[in-house]
């Protein structure tokens, strides 16, 4: 607190608004308190109370607020967000109070007074340890601690010289130059130094509890040794700290100076609550403009080159030999805190200012795990997600956090979108998928999925601190979650930066083209100067590694490579259980990776786990792993070797990276052992997303949107309704549907269809359904009002039933239904082949069609049957021939040309003659079994339910 200045506080619109006045634009919206009810849509709707959100447009960005109850607590909202992206504090002092040079004085004088009694400030135990030194060092602090262990001192220094914050020896030339005009504080000659000129009183020397001790108890504090030279390596050091000693004495005599004084110290790395600092010398040269009074900013003689590694970590200039330590005073204790830094510690912060390198540490397998390709569901996603570690890595990298603008689509736009999105795209699982011609099968592709009821698109940006834009990211893609598509689009920005730092001398062609297929713009310039160290880091860090000839597979001579790996083809233990992997499925494996050196003479442990969980396709392990673990069975066992990756992933896994890294400079490779635990298998729909885009349930409403169009249909009956997925998917398309009614077994499920039917029918005033109608009920027994519509549809429903039950309800459907158009699908059994495997199964694997039959198993665990091609193409055609109907074969999902054929097939029945007008009265006359759970009316938009929750 500044003594004798009375502060102005300002609100954060107030500073805002002195910013930037009349181009600051505020805009208020009211939005709706989501009901805490759980009411059914026929009832009424409870009211909500208004609650307001405010969007702060600004010249360079814009924030929406948090939601608040009142409009004035809206806009201190997106005021405050708004100075926090520009690195100010919500409340400050007026800058016009005072000169930020007067204002620098008076606060160095304040610190040195005796009015200055905070007792866990951290410059307090500065102050203390100080007086505790001896000779001519006593009560010398120095300079370099007041500016980091003061935040109001710090930033004033930033106010007088923004390039204090990259150059943190200009600090100390601005508060030497305060001390001629402090009263109370002196310096000793040639020294970046600061001491209280009278003693503290007694009381004061008391209530610190500042004692001499002659015990011989000290401090062993692990660090890292950082030489300024790329050519040497880090290396461990230990500080002895006596108990009467100063640690910055001790980090002085390590970095070969004769004091503390000359010890420079950069902000703090890592966490927020870190002390993990760097500290280095300044040169005689430099401490000699430091102290002079006629030295100019730009005349600072800075002796050799920047240590790149020491300024890469704290993004400041740092200069000579470097000491990364943990190790200071805090505001949480008046003691000494410090923890060990190891070589480990320094390793992990390396990896961990790369995107796939702050993933491994998150799932804690770094020679395993991989930055996943996709975000596919929040459930099969582990590790930390997409946009935690945007966040993190701007925050290693010194950049402003990122800024997300999430828009919603309208479902029409969405609907539009989908349909100029034909091409059909399958996953190619670790390079082993088998392209089949013509989309007949799996096609090479991102496997990025647009579902049809996605309504938001999120854009993110990354600016530098000083507000320069470096990325763009604007995707094309659509999703039902807001959160989806906020990780989405944080992991396309996260893939094309792991490109990059996996790739630093990328050709520029080559690095655009990246950019251009994640839909990312971004300024070359601004690229290159936050991220100009990288190179020179990362590039020694794996040019570091030596690889070798791996050894020959006992199985077979051949090797293969992988994304640039080159990989043994893997020996496979065990008895096939018949439990593959597929797209999608979550897998649990064991594994070991060991250090093995050319003859097999020394073999180090590196890394394992017993057990580790990860989503096949999704790219969440490395290539290798992945491409081997799909030829594995449960239970089965493998192992194979591969070449070292960039030897920082491997010194950040191993407990000791000093007793490896000798060995890294031989001939050597890793050698995996994995166990494949358990493989739990996707849902139906969760397979078929994985390897199809749009999904295939996507693909049969469309399928089913053009014979509507086609027949001109007034009235749809959809026979196993579910959720209500394919009515609430047609309200999407202009369709000549008047009437469409729904009936199923599931109460759960028909609540859930009333209320996405309710919402969506309520708010389409110009939607042409005049009619829509839920019905509880079988549809293998006769119902009166579900006879004479213009067309039905039953798509993967049949295969829920018993067999008998499927042919009893194509008697039922075509024999007194009678819809003159009716659209049944089903599995295709014959091509679970590829949904299960990650490539297709040739003939002479299986040279018999029974043997086949028995590995595959069907696509949900609810399926009662699956039929092949031949097996529904008889069923229907029966059918067709019995109730005088023709019959139409197609599919979705492949081609019907290649085999295996579709992998959704199709029947689509027509009628060929009407039923006599009698037999149909005598039908409609019969007891009704379906009960009316919803009904909706164009009419007067009213609705009736009776349906509970359940």
């Amino acid at each position: 607190m500044e003594i004798g200045v009375k502060k102005t506080i300002f609100s954060p619109k107030a500073i805002i608004n002195q910013k930037f006045g009349s181009k600051a634009c505020y805009k208020v919206e009211e939005v709706q308190e989501e009901s805490t009810q759980n009411g059914f849509p026929g009832l009424a709707i409870p009211q909500k109370a208004p609650l307001f959100r405010c969007q702060l447009e600004l010249p360079e960005f814009t924030v929406v607020s948090d939601i608040c109850r009142k409009k004035k607590d809206a806009e201190q909202s997106a005021a405050d967000l708004a100075l926090k992206r520009l690195g100010h504090h919500s409340v400050a002092e007026n800058p016009s109070d005072k000169d930020p040079c007067d204002a620098l004085i008076d606060q160095i004088k304040y610190l040195f007074s005796d009015e200055f009694s905070l007792p866990l400030h951290p410059l307090r135990g500065h102050l203390r340890a100080a007086l505790l030194r001896r000779g001519d060092l006593y009560g010398l602090v120095p300079a370099s601690v007041i500016t980091t262990c003061d935040t109001k001192t710090s930033n004033l220094c930033k106010l007088l010289n923004p390039e204090v914050e990259l150059k943190p020896f200009l600090a100390l030339s601005l508060i030497m130059r305060t001390i001629p005009r402090l009263s109370g504080c002196v310096t000793s000659k040639g020294q970046l130094s600061i001491q209280k000129q009278n003693p503290y009183p007694t009381e004061i020397i008391e209530s610190s509890d500042i004692q001499q001790s002659d015990s011989p108890e000290s401090i062993l504090v692990k660090a890292i040794q950082i030489p300024a030279s790329l050519d040497k390596t880090v290396q461990p050091v230990t500080l002895n700290i006596s108990s009467a000693g100063y640690y910055l004495d001790v980090i002085a005599e390590q970095l070969g100076v004769t004091d503390a004084s000359k010890v420079l110290l950069s902000r703090t790395i890592g966490k927020a609550s870190s002390e993990t600092r760097l500290y280095f010398a300044a040169s005689e040269s430099l401490v000699m403009d430091l102290l002079s009074d006629l030295a100019n900013v730009k005349d600072f003689h800075v002796e050799g080159p920047p240590n790149a590694r020491a300024s890469y970590f704290c993004g400041q200039g740092i200069y000579g030999d470097a000491i990364m330590a943990s190790i200071g005073y805090t505001w949480r204790s008046k003691e000494l805190f410090h923890e060990h830094v190891s070589l480990q510690s320094y390793y992990r912060m390396l990896i961990s200012k790369i995107p796939s390198g702050n993933y491994k540490l998150s799932r804690e397998a770094i020679l395993a795990a991989e930055l996943p390709s996709v975000f596919t569901t929040k459930a099969n996603w582990r590790g930390s997600f997409p946009r935690e570690i945007l966040f993190a890595f701007c925050h290693q990298h010194r950049l402003s956090e990122p800024i997300f603008s999430t828009t919603s689509v309208p479902l029409k736009a969405s609907c539009e979108l989908l349909r100029s999105q034909k091409k059909l795209k399958v996953t190619e699982v670790a390079g082993l998928a088998t392209e089949y011609a013509n989309g007949g099968g799996l096609n090479a592709g991102d496997g990025e999925s647009v579902g049809l009821e996605s309504n938001f698109r999120c854009e993110v940006k990354v600016f530098s601190k000083g507000r320069d834009l470096i990325i763009e990211c604007s995707p094309k893609e659509i999703y039902r979650k807001q959160t989806d598509a906020t990780h989405s689009a944080s992991l396309k920005v996260l893939s094309w930066l792991n490109a990059y730092f996996k790739d630093l001398g990328m050709p520029l062609e080559k690095l655009n083209c990246s950019a251009d297929a994640l839909d990312i713009s971004f300024s070359l310039e601004n690229f290159h100067k936050e991220f100009a160290l990288s190179q020179s880091i990362h590039n020694v860090q794996q040019s570091g590694t030596q690889g070798s000839k791996l050894p020959e597979s006992k199985s077979t001579d051949m090797q293969y490579t992988l994304s640039g790996q080159d990989v043994c083809l893997p020996n496979i233990e065990g008895s096939d259980s018949g439990v593959f992997p597929s797209n999608g499925s979550l897998l649990c494996i064991s594994y070991s990776v060991s250090l093995v050196t050319e003859g097999g003479h020394t073999k180090e442990l590196i890394e394992s786990k017993d057990e580790f969980e990860f989503e096949m396709g999704a790219g969440a392990v490395i290539s290798a792993l992945e491409a081997v673990v799909t030829q594995m069975s449960a239970g089965q066992c493998a192992h194979f070797n591969m070449n070292l990756p960039p030897q920082e992933f491997i010194l950040a896994a191993v407990d000791d990276p000093g007793r490896i890294h000798s060995l890294l400079s031989s001939a050597c490779w890793l050698e995996y052992h994995v166990t494949l635990l358990r493989v739990t298998k996707p849902p139906e729909e969760r397979m078929e997303q994985a390897l199809f885009s749009p999904p295939l349930s996507k693909q049969r409403v469309e399928y089913a949107v053009q014979h509507i169009k086609k027949s001109c249909a007034a009235t749809l009956v959809d026979f196993g309704c579910g959720s209500g997925s394919l009515l609430d998917s047609l309200l999407d398309y202009p369709t000549s549907l008047e009437k469409i009614v729904g009936v199923d077994i599931s109460q759960k499920s028909l609540g859930r269809a009333a209320k996405v039917l309710h919402a969506k029918l309520s708010s389409k005033s110009d939607a042409g359904i005049k009619s829509a109608i839920l019905y509880d009920g079988s549809i293998t027994e006769f119902e009166p009002q579900l006879c004479g519509f213009d067309i039905g549809t039953c798509l993967e429903v049949i295969e829920h039933m018993e067999e008998d039950q499927a042919c009893r309800f194509g008697d039922i459907a075509l024999s007194y239904f009678r819809p003159k158009v009716l659209i049944v699908s089903t599995p295709n059994y014959e091509y679970n082949v590829i949904l299960q495997r990650s490539s297709p199964v040739t003939q002479e694997e299986y040279p018999d069609e029974k043997s086949q039959s028995e590995s595959c198993k069907f696509r949900n665990h609810d399926h009662k049957f699956e039929w092949t091609r031949e097996q529904f193409n008889h069923w229907a055609s029966e059918l067709a021939k019995k109730h005088n109907y023709s019959v139409e074969f197609s599919g979705v999902g492949g081609s019907g040309d290649v085999e295996p054929g579709f992998a959704s097939q199709i029947a689509v029945f027509k009628q060929e003659s009407l039923l006599d007008e009698d037999d149909l009265l005598t039908k409609q006359n019969s007891s009704q079994h379906c009960k009316v759970v919803w009904n909706w009316n164009c009419a007067d938009r009213s609705v009736v339910g009776t349906l509970s929750n359940k």
